[in-house]
């Protein structure tokens, strides 16, 4: 069975209503092109951190406003859900935890009618855990669409984060992102700058590392002092980009079968298969000394 899915590359801001102006259009314009499942960006509710690295926002220090810390049960996601009506949407918000304090880099899986998972950001960049805790870990769900485990931003640089959920049953990875340019020698021409071939070259990595298929939304435009990079991107269990936005807004869209490319993909070289874990030790191994020293140089 061929499903059709669609990747957004936009701008979101702190500015709820304009947000949700945005997100009905870019539905109603993916619908028209056929998409089931619809992906947005890492915190398009209420927009991303204005800055990273030494300067990043906090709760405590910061003067600029931070995005809304919401809950999964609160109005705004079921606003979303109203919205998504049958579709399938992803979508990256800041979550508040239950003790009413903590904030998370969340994103949920949802339809009109439940929230099928969600996935607190588990890998934090530059200064981003000024402003958030980090996740505890990932795992693949169920959906009438497939079974869908979800990333966001930086989580595409660890190879073990999509293995997890490859090993989980996931069929489709969805990864959103805020992911900038370079902050330093920034490319004339973005779309040649060294953070853009960083991100898509992990999105095609990633897919072809676990075949399986990867779409990855990232915001556009700019925000603060950041300026994103576009590129949303449906990406094959081949590493084979199906459709992309390049640096502009809009949608990438792509009819996939997952049941039959699996079938051709994984039937000679099936990389889940073939794996030698135990050759991979010191992979996950967190008391081994080069573990220990690497924590070391972290808190010099």
């Amino acid at each position: 069975m061929s499903i059709t899915v669609a990747a957004v590359s936009a701008n979101f801001t702190r500015d709820l209503e304009q947000n949700y102006a945005l997100i009905e259009q870019l539905l109603e314009d993916a619908r028209a092109q056929g998409a089931q499942l619809v992906a947005f960006p890492e915190a398009s509710i209420g927009g991303y951190l204005s800055s990273l690295g030494n300067h990043g926002d906090t709760v405590r220090t910061t003067t600029r406003s931070l995005p809304p810390a919401i809950r999964l049960d609160g109005p705004e996601l079921r606003h979303v859900q109203e919205l998504a009506g049958e579709t399938v949407v992803v979508i990256g918000f800041c979550e508040l935890d239950d003790d009413g304090e903590t904030r998370y880099n969340a994103a949920v899986c949802l339809d009109g009618q439940r929230i099928y998972g969600s996935y607190r950001k588990v890998h934090q960049p530059l200064g981003e855990a000024m402003s958030y805790a980090a996740g505890p870990g990932y795992h693949a769900f169920d959906t009438p669409l497939g079974r869908i485990g979800l990333q966001i931003c930086y989580d595409k640089a660890f190879p073990e984060a999509a293995r997890v959920l490859a090993l989980d049953g996931a069929e489709i990875v969805v990864s959103l992102s805020a992911w900038p340019a370079a902050r330093t020698a920034t490319a004339e021409n973005l779309q040649d700058d060294r953070w853009t071939y960083r991100f898509n070259l992990f999105d095609t990595a990633r897919a072809l590392d676990n075949q399986v298929f990867w779409i990855a939304s990232n915001q556009s435009g700019t925000f603060g002092s950041l300026r994103y990079v576009g590129n949303a991107k449906v990406v094959d269990p081949g590493g084979n980009v199906l459709a992309t936005t390049l640096l502009g807004a809009g949608l990438a869209v792509a009819e996939i079968d997952v049941e039959g490319t699996f079938r051709t993909m994984r039937g000679g070289m099936f990389h889940l298969r073939d794996r030698r874990p135990d050759a991979y030790g010191p992979v996950t191994a967190s008391d081994s000394p080069q573990a220990q020293g690497w924590r070391e140089l972290a808190h010099a």
